[in-house]
């Protein structure tokens, strides 16, 4: 038996990754029949991207709630990757896409999280605690009988993607001696990936049906030690500079492609990484789900040396953080 999937949040890096690895490895690809991306930016160069590598792209047109459960019923999905929008709007999108796959009785669907969520206070963390609230939106249909959804549903709780660094070991505001461990987000689209396309008698494989699953990087790293493993992958000295929460919104707008509410989302969770709340890695579910060993922060840098480079050049971007 064979899948068809759709995932949510193709514009996004998380949404597009898992389907560009679906769509082009075997081991994935041929566990597949379909791949549809809903996509808020359908015309946009990612889904221009997925589109000729096999993807059916589905414009995602938010506010529309009848729409979108005809547009699930119609795509023929069996299974949906349910990924938060990169919007300001993303709880009130979320809950709708969440009612909306209900609504259609897809069986089988994961949900992409967010690694901190639990630990996370509404008053101190508001947008990173919704995830709960979306977490139990998700499990709910367990109870619900009028609804096939909630038969075979799994939850990722992803750590913090090294990606956020893509322009060279950005200052970020952690302290000095807090630790985090940013995972590669090429391992969690690995990680999805297995889940999605995997097989049991109902549903997602019975080892991760119903599954809760915390993945963060392997290694716990200060902002220090992560300079320093950049510095020996890129062969030129890289600082990490430890700066306020309203420097940090200054550097990542100049620095980095992210939506501005998903700047919200990082920053509230560097806050937790100062409350020592992040002292921790959690890599057994990858471990058991993929087989593999995730990326260690200096592979991780040895993949995207280019990424942190400067054109024509070494020196990464140090001049351009500190002009910031």
């Amino acid at each position: 038996m064979t899948r068809n999937i759709c995932i949510t949040g193709g514009d996004g890096h998380t949404g597009f990754l898992i389907a560009e690895l679906i769509l082009t490895n075997s081991d994935f690809k041929n566990k597949v029949d379909s791949v549809s991306v809903l996509c808020l930016h359908p015309t946009g160069p990612r889904a221009k991207e997925l589109a000729e590598m096999g993807a059916k792209i589905i414009p995602h047109k938010p506010g529309r709630s009848r729409e979108m459960v005809k547009t699930l019923t119609d795509s023929g999905c069996d299974t949906v990757c349910l990924i938060p929008p990169a919007h300001k709007e993303k709880f009130d999108i979320t809950v709708e896409l969440i009612n909306a796959t209900k609504k259609a009785n897809v069986p089988n669907v994961l949900f992409i999280s967010a690694v901190g969520c639990d630990v996370a206070e509404r008053e101190k963390q508001p947008h990173l605690r919704e995830f709960i609230d979306l977490e139990c939106l998700i499990m709910a249909a367990k109870g619900d009988g009028s609804t096939a959804t909630g038969h075979s549903p799994c939850i990722i709780r992803a750590g913090f993607y090294a990606e956020a660094q893509k322009d060279g070991i950005l200052p970020i505001p952690i302290g000095e001696s807090h630790l985090l461990a940013p995972v590669a987000l090429g391992d969690i689209s690995q990680l999805a990936a297995h889940i999605l396309t995997g097989q049991g008698e109902n549903g997602f494989d019975d080892r991760h049906r119903g599954q809760l699953m915390v993945c963060t990087g392997p290694l716990l790293c200060t902002g220090a030690q992560l300079a320093e493993a950049a510095s020996k992958v890129l062969g030129t000295a890289m600082q990490f500079e430890d700066i306020s929460e309203a420097e940090a919104k200054k550097v990542l707008k100049v620095q980095s492609d992210y939506d501005p509410s998903e700047l919200l989302y990082l920053l509230e969770y560097y806050s937790l990484v100062r409350e020592g709340k992040t002292n921790y890695i959690s890599t057994t579910a990858f471990f058991n789900v993929t087989g593999n060993q995730l990326q260690q922060p200096e592979d991780f840098f040895k993949m995207y040396k280019k990424s942190f480079m400067r054109e024509g050049g070494e020196g990464g971007h140090v001049d351009k953080k500190r002009k910031a």
